[in-house]
């Protein structure tokens, strides 16, 4: 059965990128350099609970970060932060809440997203553009 050259192509062209998984680790792995760097301390990835996952629980002096990573390709046609939607945004919060009630934790919290984009061939970083306090618990409302 013959194959068409745009199956060829297609075929081609999946084996040269990375897995969303791959790029999404890569991206949360830029995100903690970048937070480490910025002179916080990583305390938990990839926290879950059966209603949501915090990417990154970070503290910076007496502040708790509760950090959602967005990782895209260099020309993507969306921002990064647009697909933190109202219900991901109730998941964080829902799930922050269970992480400082499970350790008792009493302390000022942010919510912050991190931008990071990537090349999709190399998955070098581009750039990361990290956006403090990107919303509150209150009405939920996004900030940019």
């Amino acid at each position: 059965m013959p194959v068409s050259q745009a199956e060829l192509l297609k075929e081609d062209f999946a084996m040269t990128l990375f897995t969303k998984k791959q790029t999404g680790d890569a991206g949360e792995d830029y995100a903690v350099r970048y937070l480490k760097k910025h002179g916080c301390k990583i305390l938990e990835r990839n926290y879950r609970k059966k209603y949501g996952e915090i990417d990154i629980i970070a503290r910076e002096k007496d502040c708790l970060l509760f950090v959602e990573v967005k990782t895209r390709h260099i020309n993507s046609l969306t921002e990064p932060y647009q697909a933190v939607t109202y219900s991901k945004r109730r998941k964080i919060i829902m799930t922050s809440e269970a992480y400082l009630s499970e350790r008792k934790e009493k302390a000022y919290c942010r919510f912050d997203v991190c931008e990071v984009f990537v090349d999709e061939n190399t998955l070098k970083l581009d750039r990361i553009r990290y956006i403090k306090n990107a919303f509150t618990t209150e009405n939920n409302r996004a900030r940019r």
